[in-house]
């Protein structure tokens, strides 16, 4: 089985800053792509950040050039540094990732959510 537990979340102000972090731990054969969601009230969740294990990023369009996402796959943990906050960041930031199992099957894995609130 895998965990993620998520940190950084928090409250700032426009043009601020925060950094988010997620470690994984558990069983795990492969860590696969490993990323970052977002859901804020009333709109679906959709898809910040990615990093694979090759290192290959990939970011939505709302948030490119503002937000940073970044993997050490050694300790298993994926960062998510953003820049120039606006109020419509605001949302629970999830931390996401594909793993294989020592099972051997491909697994989806959540975390908790950390809430990221943006004051304008």
């Amino acid at each position: 089985q895998v965990q993620l537990v998520e940190s950084g979340g928090g409250l700032v102000q426009a043009g601020g800053s925060l950094r988010l972090s997620c470690a994984a731990s558990g069983i795990i054969y492969t860590l696969n792509d490993m990323g970052w969601y977002r859901q804020a009230p009333g709109e679906q969740r959709e898809l910040v950040a990615v990093a694979t294990s090759e290192g290959i990023t990939n970011y939505a369009d709302s948030v490119k050039g503002r937000f940073t996402v970044s993997r050490n796959n050694r300790w298993m943990t994926v960062s998510l540094q953003m820049n120039n906050l606006k109020p419509e960041d605001t949302a629970v930031y999830y931390c996401n990732a594909i793993a294989t199992t020592s099972l051997g099957e491909n697994r989806d894995f959540w975390g908790q959510g950390t809430q990221v609130t943006v004051s304008s």
